[in-house]
């Protein structure tokens, strides 16, 4: 089966938890894409959903789902985003997309929260993949540096 048939089967299964009527947040990246095309099939179902990014947005809007701003809810049942990885313990590492703050806000206002992740994303190691962290502009070459000293390598990704 092909990377992105996967995706597709795990984003379909987290249709299963929607309740009617709810509201939801809907993170950022490739398998949500897949979650947001099995959720347009269903949008009738639900009021409306909050997203994690702007991308998502325009995504959400597009599958004529309605996108609410978080300011005006004061709580989630449900939080659908995906992994960068994950292991056999089922910790994870997630943000590699940049919507790093507004997914752990998303998170926090949501009562349940379901990672959808394909065989894929699965590793022996966390870490396997490149971790995301978000830096104010006036700290990164501080924040660089500190990150040297324990021994990583940071690189600054442009365009965020």
């Amino acid at each position: 089966m092909t990377h992105d048939a996967l995706k597709k089967i795990a984003a379909e299964a987290a249709i299963d938890y929607i309740e009617s009527d709810s509201i939801l947040g809907v993170g950022t990246g490739s398998t949500t894409r897949y979650f947001i095309d099995a959720l347009k099939k269903i949008k009738n179902r639900i009021e409306g959903a909050v997203p994690s990014s702007n991308q998502t947005a325009e995504q959400l809007k597009a599958a004529g789902i309605r996108v609410l701003d978080p300011n005006t809810v004061s709580e989630l049942p449900l939080y659908v985003d995906g992994a960068d990885e994950f292991n056999d313990l089922f910790q994870l590492i997630k943000g590699g997309g940049g919507a790093q703050t507004r997914e752990k806000i998303l998170a926090r206002l949501a009562k349940k929260f379901i990672c959808i992740a394909d065989e894929s994303k699965k590793v022996e190691l966390i870490g396997t993949h490149p971790i995301a962290i978000e830096v104010l502009p006036f700290a990164r070459s501080f924040v660089a540096r500190e990150i040297v000293k324990m021994k990583g390598s940071p690189s600054y990704r442009e365009g965020f």
